[in-house]
């Protein structure tokens, strides 16, 4: 199969990639590099090997019986990504995103399935070495696996393990056609190599080999890996459910921020999400206020801590505990960003009875409480950090007047919102059925 036809002759740049025929079954201890020489001696300097995940796998004694396929995939399983029927996506031992940690029922003998490669960049790179020793030529070797791609129907080929490949092809610094910087452009090349290879080998065909030649360019140093993306880069990472539970466990109360300014935006889409909290009444008891200027933060905190200051002397704690006590609240002031919610009760019913006026206030409160867990939760996802301090509760008149705040808007807290200047604490484990009755 040609990759590039027209007039202009050899000026044209052209490949091509064609099946390998005769490899035959591979069974466990097969020397793969010894099988493909004896298939393709005409192999050149500058070819690229296309080789199946499955003949690796079965030569390298990756097979477990049918019956265990759960228990592989679960041990194959690094963390679960999104979850649908018995259908699982999950990242796997080798860093790949795939369904079923790549663990395949095609391909091999009845009542068994193969796991991918121990290690795909170490395969591609002893098949590499052992064609070296047989036929005395440089090739590339790719290791292929199929894969399924979000937004898009269908399957294709993609690297799992290279040796002797540039897998990237970082453009970056350079200008396209019309002289515009490329900035952001980096070609998977040992990918696009998998799936034209797999026109030629196909799924069923009996073809577990191709080889590409007319691309010597493409030889260099590399390994599969470098396909993977960093987690910090993947925007993608997690599916649905995973993503909200993913927020809610990773949240956590920072108390130390980087002087990296916050995104309003994203503060802005954590209230979108607090106020989907269930609230009595089909009210919306939230408020949020936003102290995006320094000058907003500066007078609300130093008119919080001159209250607080008041209130520890006429409760005749001494200078030096009423110092300590001030510096707790360190971490609203050295926050880049700060929130106050408030509670509103506008639709709240008044019964004229105590017990159930308390009662109505209560229900409000816990509303409150939710719209803030949720607007937390929300800035986790966001990879923002967060902590809420309960202090503006204890002087609600001064923060309304600090904020020119309606004199029925309640403070809950003020909540400080910031990068995160170290990772969190590992939390203590908690065992859900300590927490649990069932009756």
């Amino acid at each position: 199969m040609s990759g590039a036809s027209g007039e202009g002759g050899a000026d044209v740049p052209s490949y091509e990639v064609r099946a390998v025929a005769g490899i035959g079954e591979v069974c466990p201890g097969d020397d793969l590099a010894k099988l493909i020489a004896a298939a393709a001696p005409d192999l050149r300097d500058g070819d690229v090997l296309l080789v199946t995940s499955k003949i690796v796998s079965k030569a390298e004694g990756r097979i477990v019986a049918a019956g265990s396929r759960e228990a592989a995939i679960d041990a194959e399983t690094v963390r679960v990504v999104a979850r649908r029927g018995t259908l699982r996506i999950v990242e796997n031992r080798q860093g790949l995103v795939m369904a079923a940690a790549g663990v395949d029922a095609s391909n091999t003998a009845a009542g068994t399935v193969l796991l991918l490669p121990e290690d795909p960049d170490a395969s591609a790179a002893s098949i590499r070495d052992g064609l070296r020793a047989i036929l005395s030529v440089e090739v590339g070797v790719v290791v292929t696996d199929t894969f399924g791609r979000p937004w898009r129907s269908g399957l294709t080929d993609v690297a799992i393990g290279a040796a002797g490949v540039q897998v990237l092809d970082d453009l970056r610094g350079g200008t396209d056609g019309h002289g515009n910087p490329l900035s952001a452009t980096v070609v998977a090349t040992a990918d696009e190599l998998a799936a034209a290879g797999d026109l030629v080998k196909g799924k069923a065909t009996g073809y577990p080999v191709a080889v590409v030649r007319g691309l010597p360019h493409v030889l260099g140093e590399g390994t599969a890996r470098e396909l993977v993306r960093a987690p910090a880069d993947d925007m993608f990472r997690l599916g649905t459910s995973e993503a909200v539970r993913e927020a809610v466990t990773q949240r956590r109360t920072v108390r130390a921020f980087t002087g990296e300014p916050v995104d309003p935006g994203a503060v802005r889409r954590a209230v979108a999400a607090a106020v989907t909290a269930p609230a009595p009444h089909h009210t919306t008891p939230w408020r949020f206020v936003l102290l995006e200027s320094a000058e907003s933060r500066t007078r609300l905190l130093d008119a919080m801590r001159d209250a607080w200051i008041a209130d520890l002397r006429r409760d005749g704690k001494p200078e030096e505990s009423i110092a300590k006590r001030v510096r707790r609240g360190d971490v609203l002031r050295n926050a880049p960003y700060l929130v106050v919610p408030c509670l509103v009760m506008d639709g709240s019913h008044h019964y004229g009875d105590e017990r159930r006026d308390a009662a109505e206030r209560e229900m409000f409160v816990v509303a409150a409480g939710a719209g803030v867990q949720n607007f937390l939760v929300a800035l986790a996802g966001e990879r923002l950090g967060s902590a809420w301090v309960s202090s503006t509760m204890f002087c609600r008149d001064v923060v309304r007047e600090a904020l020119s705040l309606p004199a029925d808007w309640d403070p809950m807290g003020a909540v400080a919102v910031g990068h995160a200047a170290e990772p969190p604490r590992d939390r203590p484990a908690r065992e859900a059925g300590a927490f649990i009755e069932v009756r």
